[in-house]
Parts: C-alpha cells; structure tokens; sequence
C-alpha cells in the first residue's frame, strides 16, 4: 500500500479500520443487551435482565453482555473468534432482513416510518449474496463454520426446553414505563 499511496497510507488506512471498529463496537454494545432484555421480557430469558435501571437503560443486560464479551475474549485469538462467529453473524443479519418480506406480507396494513430502500430488489440481493457467502463457508471453511452452526442449532432445543419449564413469564408492556 505505501508504495502506491506513500509512507502515511497504511497509517491512514488504520486509522479508519479502527474508526470503523469502534463504530461497530459501539453499535454492538448497544445493540447486545437490548436482545437479552427483550428476550427476558418475552419469557426467554432471566427475569432480572428485563428491569430497568432509573437511568432508563437495562442496566442489569449490559453487565450481562459485559461478562459475556469477557468470556468471548479469553476463548482465543480475535481472528478464530471471528471466524466462528461470522456464519451465525450472516445467518441471523439475512434472517432479519426476509423478516421484511414475511411482515409485508403477513402485516401489510401496519405503519412503516421507515422503508427498506429499493425493496424488494436491494433486500432480496443481500439475501442471495449472504447464502451465496454462507455456502461458500460451509464448503471451504468447515472447521471454522460448524462450530458457530452447531451454537446456533443447539439454541433451538434451549429455547424449547426453557419454554417447557421456565418460571419466568412474559412482562407485560406498562410494567416497564421507563422503557427507551
């Protein structure tokens, strides 16, 4: 690269791949306990990581996905985690994205403040382009796809199992007021 761009280039580039990280980071960190608590609050998960702090956030979440990332980080390497974790990154980030069709299709009337830009073609296409990506995996990177497909597939009975016998019922909506 620096012989191309110069000496400062690799720097530059750097500099923005660690931008781009942290935004990424931050985005996740957010985005983390907000999953455990909507899980808790729907029945799925531990009752304590659906309450509210009275700062708003759910406090008890984040320390959850704390540990969580520390665990993560003391598993191995950041490329091995990375390459465990990508397939079940691709399934579930597809998964969201058909999640458009199917409430199209199944809530047609419901409002929409925001609209899937160039839907269906540009949501369809990334479909297409993450199973492409995702079979591509499973063939040529086994050793690293099977054991994020295997944690993803082991959730199915979990969640079966946790709602035969878990105790933890579903919150109802104004139980938690202070909701962001």
């Amino acid at each position: 690269m620096s012989v191309v761009f110069g000496d400062y280039a690799a720097i530059i580039m750097a500099v923005f791949v660690m931008v781009s990280t942290f935004g990424c980071n931050h985005g996740l960190i957010l985005a983390g306990p907000r999953v455990y608590y909507a899980m808790a609050k729907d029945g799925l998960f531990f009752r304590r990581v659906a309450e509210i702090n009275k700062k708003g956030v759910p406090g008890f979440a984040i320390a959850v996905q704390g540990v969580w990332a520390i665990l993560l980080c003391l598993s191995g390497t950041y490329s091995n985690l990375l390459d465990y974790v990508i397939f079940a990154v691709l399934l579930f980030f597809s998964l969201t994205i058909f999640a458009i069709f199917v409430l199209r299709a199944k809530r047609p009337d419901i409002q929409r403040p925001y609209k899937a830009f160039g839907y269906p073609v540009i949501p369809g296409f990334y479909i297409l382009v993450t199973t492409f990506i995702m079979i591509i995996l499973l063939i040529y990177k086994p050793d690293y796809t099977f054991p994020g497909l295997i944690i993803v597939l082991l959730g199915i009975p979990v969640y079966f199992l946790w709602r035969k016998y878990s105790r933890n019922p579903v919150i109802p909506e104004d139980e938690n007021r202070n909701e962001v």
